[in-house]
């Protein structure tokens, strides 16, 4: 079996621009990720988070190390502002070593984010 480093994506929409709303929508997508994945933490090989320029109250990494993501390389930047994009919205790539095919991964956008790949929403 070869192991390759896939990249996941997910997203979701945030309630409040509050560092209690952007942990809850970050672990809620990241548990879901997880879940639909079976992602690990020793098999991830690091995250990329971005968030709309609106949502700034807290850094969506801390939840990943809440989740005990604590050895995996995390970072933080902001989305593109792009006329008429979708608000408030949380972003992740996952970098993820494993065995599985590209057309085996499960992304997952969830919340307001759904809209945002309709193709994927299963």
């Amino acid at each position: 079996m070869t192991v390759r480093c896939r990249g996941v994506r997910g997203a979701t929409t945030c309630e409040a621009n509050t560092r209690e709303a952007i942990l809850e929508a970050t672990r809620e997508l990241l548990e879901e990720m997880i879940a639909a994945n079976g992602l690990t933490s020793d098999e991830i090989a690091g995250a990329f988070f971005t968030t709309t320029p609106d949502l700034n109250a807290e850094y969506p990494a801390v939840a990943a190390r809440a989740l005990g993501w604590s050895d995996t390389a995390l970072l933080c930047g902001h989305e593109m502002a792009v006329p008429g994009g979708l608000a408030q919205c949380i972003r992740v790539l996952v970098l993820w070593n494993t065995t599985r095919n590209a057309n085996e991964l499960r992304h997952i956008y969830i919340r307001g984010a759904r809209n945002l790949r309709p193709d994927l929403n299963r």
